[in-house]
């Protein structure tokens, strides 16, 4: 069939909706596919705490990684401004640091995680790192006074609301005219065009994001689980997002605005996409009052699972097969490392 728009994208997770929105405020006309509808609480971009930490997550990754959050963390607040204008919705973003602490049983593994980052550093960014005292984590962290004797305060990360980030994106794709196709999967792909069970798409470019549904597509990935709890608690106030070290995990504390937090710590080996198990909501609730027992009042908002797509290195990954561009792979660094992929899949094909 003819062309009817410039950009056919599957997925209309984080990349996709990035994607749809970059190509349309370029001007393309673009077709957006997605095998559920804009709203699904249960995708992996919305099962997510959105936090933009590259250090905290040098600690873990590699150099690569690094790189992408590095040009992504440049582009968060130019992308968040240029969003407002086009859907007219603010997204809560907030850029002061990660506090890292352990309790005195697990200071070992902060111990550990301080050499490893240091290491991995470059030395031009390892003044990033600031060790705190007892009074320097109250100074940033009022609500932890008195709680811990020794944490990092890594300098310059950041984090978003991702419910008002897709929210604000489908906003501004409907008001650039964007199609989007819900609740139409896409069944097959190729260079100039694609099919769905509603008919035959053709554009000059194909864009594919579908996440863990293009692994047939992609060998070697995989779906990684990763669970969430949310709460609302209004005797605890934290400034940033708190991780906490544990022989096992480490719990990730991401304060949200009306006294709303983001809880994780879980990474399983394994594609259930079943609700969360009791273990993993007891260990979560746990660590969460171990670090403030204010936490104990907090009222349970959801508890949520999806899964990421990973590849074998762990690392995002953009190419062109087969005439059509692939974004996959973006595993627990997604909200971390998508924009400087998205510019870069637009750079290549602006050319």
């Amino acid at each position: 069939m003819a062309a009817d728009c410039d950009v056919l994208i599957a997925g209309a997770g984080l990349a996709g909706r990035l994607c749809a929105w970059r190509c349309a405020r370029a001007g393309r006309r673009v077709r957006l596919f997605d095998a559920g509808r804009r709203d699904d609480a249960r995708s992996a971009s919305a099962v997510a705490a959105a936090m933009l930490s590259p250090l905290a997550e040098l600690a873990v990754a590699d150099e690569a990684v690094f790189a992408l959050a590095q040009q992504a963390m440049a582009l968060w607040p130019q992308w968040l401004d240029a969003l407002r204008a086009d859907s007219g919705r603010e997204v809560y973003f907030r850029r002061a640091g990660t506090l890292v602490l352990a309790h005195p049983a697990d200071a070992g593994s902060l111990d550990h995680f301080e050499r490893v980052l240091r290491h991995k550093l470059p030395a031009a960014q390892r003044a990033a790192l600031e060790v705190l005292d007892g009074d320097g984590i109250a100074q940033h962290e009022p609500a932890l006074e008195g709680r811990f004797a020794r944490g990092l305060l890594l300098h310059g990360e950041g984090q978003l609301a991702n419910d008002e980030l897709l929210a604000a994106l489908a906003r501004a794709l409907d008001r650039l005219r964007v199609h989007w196709h819900e609740d139409e999967a896409v069944l097959a792909m190729q260079a100039g065009g694609l099919r769905t069970a509603h008919g035959e798409y053709a554009a000059p470019l194909v864009i594919d994001t579908r996440g863990i549904g293009a692994r047939a597509d992609w060998p070697g990935m995989r779906g990684v689980r990763g669970e969430v709890l949310r709460v609302e608690c209004a005797g605890v106030t934290l400034q940033r997002p708190v991780r906490l070290m544990h022989p096992r995990y480490q719990l990730y504390v991401a304060p949200r605005p009306q006294q709303r937090f983001v809880v994780g710590a879980t990474e399983l080996e394994s594609e259930d996409t079943g609700a969360p198990a009791l273990r993993s909501v007891l260990e979560l609730g746990s660590a969460l009052y171990s670090l403030h027992p204010g936490f104990a009042e907090a009222r349970v908002l959801d508890i949520a699972a999806a899964l990421r797509p990973a590849l074998d290195d762990h690392r995002p990954a953009l190419r062109r097969q087969a005439g059509v561009w692939q974004l996959n792979g973006l595993y627990r660094h997604g909200y971390l490392c998508a924009p400087a992929l998205v510019d870069q899949l637009l750079q290549e094909t602006a050319r």
